[in-house]
């Protein structure tokens, strides 16, 4: 891999359209690496794009994809209450066609760029942006990959056709997250399982709405929202993206390292705290992610049941 002793993580504005509709989001990579590498639509919080997408999507670049992140709302706008927050989201949700149409903007912006193989494209979406991405695996869209930071699970495409969703699919969740009811993971599992497709679900015991990100506590108490960020489980759900995602879009650029576990009780102990896939993985020190035909859920409650498909 040829670099180039100037090199940093790099943060260009794109602006493009979406039919009438001007939207303007960010192209984020490493120019150390010359080669073609994955790109990653990066799909923001109901906020619009703040901060943390950014952050988020420099940790990304860091790791050798390019990132791009999506503008949903139009314009770049955001939202700095939950009212209007509630107000742009819904206008996106609410409108699968607007929904899809968008994110697919951003997604043809991300495979134009010259630092990216069209052919390794994924998605990673928090909160708001983690429904417009498994609506968009619900879809069919043509991704590698999807990950899904404390999701929310507004399910608004039609159920998959049997071998429709090409993605395979990560979500991370908080187990207290009050925001997803029981009900959607059932219908989310029940769809996917019919679909046959290829996903991962884990809650994090304790943790709630926005985990990832470091202003969510604060935004929780401004609004009386159950928002908190948890930073063991922020790490946590980053390691297992960072070892489950290169999988699937074949990363040669940096590859993860995956530390085995030591003994059983820390196999225990990462158990408790939502990290297993399935009972050989759990064995194996999750070196078997994503394998193919691998269908499986985690949900820990106080018997510590791993449900499976």
């Amino acid at each position: 891999m040829v670099t180039n002793a100037n090199a940093a993580i790099r943060e260009e504005p794109v602006t493009y359209t979406d039919g009438e509709t001007t939207m303007k989001g960010f192209v984020v990579y490493d120019d150390a690496i010359e080669a073609k590498r994955p790109g990653i639509v990066m799909v923001h919080e109901w906020w619009g794009i703040t901060k943390h997408i950014h952050n988020e999507a420099r940790k990304f670049a860091q790791q050798g994809y390019t990132a791009f992140i999506a503008d949903m709302y139009g314009d770049t706008k955001t939202a700095d209450n939950q009212k209007d927050a509630g107000a742009l989201s819904g206008s996106v949700m609410k409108n699968p066609t607007v929904m899809e149409s968008r994110f697919n903007a951003a997604r043809e912006q991300l495979a134009k760029q010259v630092s990216v193989n069209p052919q390794r494209i994924g998605a990673v979406g928090y909160c708001f942006g983690g429904a417009v991405v498994l609506n968009m695996a619900r879809a069919g869209a043509d991704l590698a990959a999807v990950a899904g930071f404390h999701a929310s699970l507004g399910l608004n495409t039609p159920a998959p056709a049997p071998g429709s969703v090409k993605a395979k699919i990560l979500i991370l969740n908080g187990a207290d997250d009050p925001f997803v009811k029981r009900e959607q993971y059932d219908a989310l599992k029940k769809d996917f399982a019919a679909a046959k497709a290829d996903y991962r679900l884990i809650e994090y015991p304790g943790a709630v709405h926005a985990f990832t990100n470091p202003e969510a506590t604060e935004l929780g108490k401004k609004f009386n929202l159950p928002l908190r960020y948890d930073a063991k489980v922020d790490q946590e759900a980053k390691a297992e993206a960072t070892s489950s995602v290169p999988l699937t879009l074949n990363n040669k650029q940096k590859k993860p390292h995956r530390r085995p576990f030591q003994s059983v009780a820390e196999s225990s102990q990462l158990m408790r705290r939502g990290r297993i896939c399935s009972k050989d993985d759990a064995a194996l020190g999750l070196q078997a992610s994503f394998k193919e035909g691998n269908h499986f859920s985690n949900r820990f409650g106080a018997d510590r049941r791993v449900e499976r498909h």
